[in-house]
């Protein structure tokens, strides 16, 4: 017999159970409800049959610390260095053929490197010619500049006589590329590789300023349907190579981030960045998907993936940073910390921001993003400037090291790229264009300085001091 209090907890539990729904069980893959997924899933879905191997075609700082960084994952990546210099190369063949990365003072090197010699290839009135040619000058007398004249010596190798031997290039097409040479010398370097690069392959760009790829599609890959894909990555790493031992070595100073994703061509609108801007890696090959993993596995790279949007405006705070820091230092020949506390360089730099942002802010690529008035406006660019300049205070600007050697410098892609979307925009920008003059005619200055330059007695064929 039932008590009452009994009774109306059974009635309570029948109830309980109509309404409970059955008991839960796992779904098939099928029934779950679908996620949007991450960039870093994407790129986890890529198909075994991607060839591992990873070409680096620019051997300086940034090549160097992502070179190594590769080499120290579990189950590592073949890696080949592609270099353009023969002087470089026999320097590699005659070391120890590592890469080493001090930290901190902490030597770590790393081996297993494959090499190539790519003889960087040129163009001239829409044809391609020899580095001979190009050096010769043809159609462009006299433009041979002082660092290209000491090259082309030393490729030429004519006090030790050496050859590169049959065998030391490739022919094997390239699927994962990465590319950290000098942004002047983007075309020419990929000229030298282009026969090996298709539709399949992968393309990332680690580089300083903006513009390049442009020049690539128009010099390199005319062709969209023969096009690689590419990727793009803002380094915020500090290497040097001041105090190497090997040929190859450098310094890790500070460690940063990589911020890689999806470029945006300019000639997208707002409304198809809009429009690409969830599924941006789904038209991407495997080869950029397998790169994009591969990068972003390393603990040492921090590398992380970014939406086209996200990359572009990354991409625009770093172009006005480097557009104030790297010319006036280099003018000036200080370090970075000289802009903080100086009335008068603050003013050149407000001058020169407020042509900067006015360029920023009417670009079309960004025409679909809110408050982009407030992101690049003179202020706040101005607030990245002070930040950047006071944490690298006692850093020297890589324009600086350009121009102190004589070297191109990099301000066609940085004050120059602000000058070219602007005459497109129909905004003159006086003061950049200026800037952009003042610097490459400080290194012709020193360019041709050098040339009147004579090693002293004793000493070392890199350590030039005397003066005819």
């Amino acid at each position: 017999m039932d008590f009452p209090d009994e009774r109306a907890a059974a009635e309570s539990k029948v109830e309980m159970e109509k309404k409970t729904p059955f008991p839960a069980r796992d779904k098939s893959p099928s029934e779950r409800p679908r996620e949007a997924p991450l960039p870093i899933d994407l790129a986890a879905e890529t198909p075994h049959e991607v060839p591992r191997r990873i070409h680096i075609l620019g051997t300086g700082s940034i090549g160097r610390l992502v070179a190594h960084s590769l080499r120290d994952l579990p189950d590592p990546p073949p890696v080949t260095l592609i270099l353009h210099s023969s002087y470089y190369w026999h320097e590699w063949q005659r070391s120890s053929k590592e890469i080493t990365i001090n930290t901190e003072g902490i030597r770590v090197a790393r081996s297993g490197f494959d090499v190539e010699y790519v003889p960087a290839g040129f163009r001239q009135h829409g044809k391609l010619i020899s580095k001979e040619e190009h050096n010769a000058g043809v159609g462009e007398p006299n433009q041979l500049r002082a660092h290209e004249r000491m090259k082309m010596r030393k490729d030429e190798d004519v006090n030790t006589g050496i050859h590169i031997p049959e065998g030391s290039t490739s022919e094997e097409p390239i699927y994962n590329l990465i590319v950290s040479v000098k942004a002047g010398t983007t075309v020419p370097a990929l000229l030298g590789v282009r026969h090996r690069l298709g539709p399949d392959s992968a393309i990332l760009f680690l580089q300083n300023g903006m513009g390049q790829i442009d020049e690539v599609n128009e010099e390199v890959f005319p062709d969209p349907s023969t096009r690689p894909k590419y990727l793009s990555g803002i380094v915020s790493h500090g290497v040097h190579t001041a105090d190497k031992i090997g040929p190859l070595d450098a310094t890790h100073a500070g460690f940063g981030t990589i911020a890689i994703g999806v470029p945006i061509s300019k000639d997208q609108t707002g409304r198809d960045t809009a429009a690409t801007e969830e599924t941006f890696l789904d038209g991407t090959s495997p080869a950029s998907r397998y790169l994009l993993r591969t990068i972003c596995r390393s603990p040492t790279l921090a590398a992380v993936p970014n939406s086209p949007t996200e990359l572009l405006q990354a991409q625009l705070d770093k172009l006005a940073m480097n557009a104030i820091v790297n010319p006036i230092t280099a003018l000036m020949d200080a370090r970075n910390g000289a802009l903080i506390h100086n009335f008068a360089l603050t003013r050149a730099m407000r001058l020169l921001l407020g042509e900067i942002s006015l360029v920023i802010r009417s670009l079309p690529e960004i025409a679909h993003l809110p408050n982009t008035g407030t992101r690049f406006s003179p202020e706040r660019l101005e607030t990245l400037v002070v930040s950047i300049a006071h944490k690298t205070s006692n850093n020297i600007s890589s324009m600086l090291a350009d121009t102190r050697a004589g070297n191109q410098t990099e301000i066609q892609y940085i004050n120059g790229y602000i000058v070219k979307r602007g005459e497109e925009l129909g905004i003159t920008c006086w003061m950049n264009y200026l800037i952009c003059q003042l610097v490459r005619g400080k290194q012709q200055l020193i360019s041709l300085e050098r040339q009147d330059e004579l090693p002293l007695s004793g000493q070392r064929k890199d350590d030039v001091s005397g003066k005819i």
